[in-house]
């Protein structure tokens, strides 16, 4: 769904690793939530996941991607990082702490790399969609060529 010429940092590091991947676009819809954008995109919302960051305990951050139509578990999720408790950081913590704005958020080319965990149930397919780092773009890529560019563990952290 190539509609759009722009290149976002993310697609700008996943071509420079040389990782192929599909762009979608939603710039022209009403939509929000995670689940609207999977539903402009014509896209599964168990395959499209939203970038959360967190805090635990120990003040160390952390990132969990889960599928839009899922929230997650943050007692699944502390356990997932062996943190006492996690919770979400306030949104005004986003910006400086990733350099993307709420909903713009991708797990790849944050400021700093924090322990990523995605949920397991992104093993069913064969790709997964997440943000493009710029509100009204997603990418697809699979998780074998994700895990050249980042970190991550698959954990069972979704309810």
């Amino acid at each position: 769904m190539k509609q759009n010429n722009e290149k976002t940092n993310v697609m700008r590091i996943l071509d420079q690793k040389k990782i192929e991947y599909i762009e979608h676009c939603y710039i022209n819809t009403n939509a929000i939530s995670g689940e609207d954008v999977a539903s402009a995109l014509g896209e599964n919302p168990n395959q499209t996941f939203k970038t959360l960051v967190t805090i635990g305990h120990s003040k160390n951050y952390y990132v969990f991607l889960v599928p839009v139509s899922k929230e997650l578990d943050l007692k699944k999720a502390a356990k997932a990082v062996e943190e006492k408790s996690i919770e979400m950081i306030k949104s005004k913590e986003l910006l400086p702490l990733t350099g993307y704005i709420h909903g713009g958020c991708s797990p790849i080319g944050m400021k700093k790399q924090f322990k990523t965990t995605i949920d397991s149930s992104a093993e069913q397919f064969k790709t997964i969609i997440f943000s493009g780092g710029k509100i009204g773009y997603q990418v697809e890529v699979t998780l074998n060529d994700l895990k050249k560019v980042i970190n991550f563990n698959l954990e069972d952290i979704s309810k």
